[in-house]
């Protein structure tokens, strides 16, 4: 399926750049001991402007999913049907990604399966995005 290309902005660079690296990172807040996911200019739990990058395992769980059957992005329709799943981190379950769940079936989703991360390269701009499969 192909994936949209997003251009890194100043506050989500890193996480872009990780991903290049094939390396999932999230911000992490030391002074609260808190991720968080979508990147934010300080915590979102206690504001603290100090917001580090940190690595984390690439783990985790299929939350719950939907399957698209009528999508207007152009690019997506050739695909149709297809999941969209969130899957939930090991290390915060609070911190929620989306996933096509890439070798997975429609209408075949695990909900609560492991999944990791694997990096899939955008065609327009080269750009490696995070996506999910599911553990044996």
């Amino acid at each position: 399926m192909p994936k949209q290309s997003p251009i890194p902005d100043e506050l989500d660079k890193p996480f872009y750049d990780a991903c290049n690296e094939e390396r999932l990172v999230v911000q992490y807040c030391p002074a609260c001991s808190r991720y968080q996911f979508p990147p934010r200019n300080a915590c979102g739990g206690c504001l603290n402007p100090g917001i580090q990058w940190k690595q984390v395992s690439g783990r985790g769980r299929i939350q719950s999913r939907v399957v698209v059957y009528d999508t207007p992005v152009s690019v997506l329709i050739p695909d149709q049907p297809f999941n969209v799943a969130t899957i939930a981190l090991e290390e915060e379950p609070e911190i929620i990604m989306l996933s096509h769940l890439p070798g997975t079936p429609v209408e075949q989703v695990p909900i609560g399966a492991q999944v990791e991360v694997i990096f899939e390269t955008t065609p327009a701009t080269g750009q490696k995005i995070p996506e999910w499969r599911v553990v044996s």
